[in-house]
């Protein structure tokens, strides 16, 4: 792990590869973790700062764009554009700008905030989770290519986005994620997911064809 402390100025993280961490204590400009190819970034403010992350800007815009895999933990609020092209990364962040997710075709990120307009315009893959405290997310995200959905008790979908929390709070020291997890029984419906249609149907797809495939087997035996 390498551990840095200040402005991380443009592009940081850039393309890092599995095998190597970054942690910044501090704030970074636009393209943040581009091109994140497996390795670990997590950024967070000065644990003596005395705003509140979760309601403050600590990143540029186009943060993530064209990751294919890794993860990331933001302990603060990120410009527009966040995680556009997505292919494979997760990330975690406490609030994004306009058009979060645009394009993503693969990956996970949990948004434990606020979300601009246009959230998930063309978004075809992948998932994200959204903390819709004000229950108006419906009315920023592009809902034509997506549907949105309640986390479940005991669901698979639980599973993942409190394991997501936790990781953000140790890599981060997150207020929000702490005050999240700590309320987890009534927190969990203020979660939305948000799920594309073009994935819906092709996790079906391949449902379909490895229940034929079992059938076949099973025919020649």
């Amino acid at each position: 792990m390498i551990k840095c402390k200040g402005a991380g100025g443009q592009s940081f993280g850039a393309f890092i590869p599995r095998g190597l961490t970054l942690e910044l204590t501090g704030d970074s400009n636009d393209y943040f973790g581009k091109g994140l190819s497996g390795g670990k970034l997590a950024v967070y403010a000065d644990p003596a700062s005395i705003f509140d992350p979760a309601e403050n800007v600590i990143l540029g815009n186009v943060a993530l764009y064209g990751a294919t895999g890794g993860s990331a933990f933001i302990s603060g609020v990120a410009g527009e554009r966040f995680c556009v092209r997505n292919s494979g990364a997760t990330a975690v962040v406490e609030g994004v700008g306009d058009h979060g997710c645009e394009y993503m075709t693969g990956g996970r990120v949990a948004v434990l905030g606020r979300t601009g307009v246009n959230f998930a315009a063309g978004m075809t893959g992948g998932l994200a989770y959204v903390y819709d405290e004000s229950d108006d997310f419906d009315l920023r995200c592009n809902v034509g290519t997506v549907d949105l959905e309640s986390i479940l008790p005991d669901s698979e979908d639980e599973a993942e986005l409190t394991g997501l929390l936790r990781e953000h709070l140790q890599r981060t020291g997150s207020p929000r994620a702490k005050a999240i997890l700590d309320d987890w029984t009534n927190e969990r419906a203020k979660f939305v997911k948000v799920f594309p249609v073009e994935y819906r149907q092709a996790l079906g797809r391949m449902a379909r064809e490895d229940a034929e495939a079992v059938d076949r087997r099973g025919e020649m035996n």
